[in-house]
């Protein structure tokens, strides 16, 4: 791997993981905390939005985002051609 793929392949990494971790910031801390009472007015499955993103919606975001980062990375690892194939 030549140096510029190496740090295209690094960079690239590191702004999948700030737009992922940015999305998981905002889903948890965001909808769950700092918008809790507006979301509370909506009902999802019978309890409060605002209550189900503190309780589930943040893990289950958090899960989604592993297969995203995973399904991306094997993606860039085929481009720089450090794939396991």
């Amino acid at each position: 791997m030549t140096p510029e793929n190496r740090a295209g392949y690094w960079k690239a990494n590191l702004s999948l993981l700030t737009i992922l971790l940015i999305i998981w910031f905002i889903v948890s801390y965001g909808f769950g905390i700092l918008l809790v009472e507006p979301l509370n007015a909506i009902k999802l499955g019978g309890y409060p939005l605002g209550f189900w993103f503190a309780q589930q919606g943040s893990i289950y975001v958090f899960l989604v985002l592993i297969f995203v980062y995973a399904a991306t990375m094997n993606k860039l690892d085929k481009k720089y051609d450090v794939d396991e194939d």
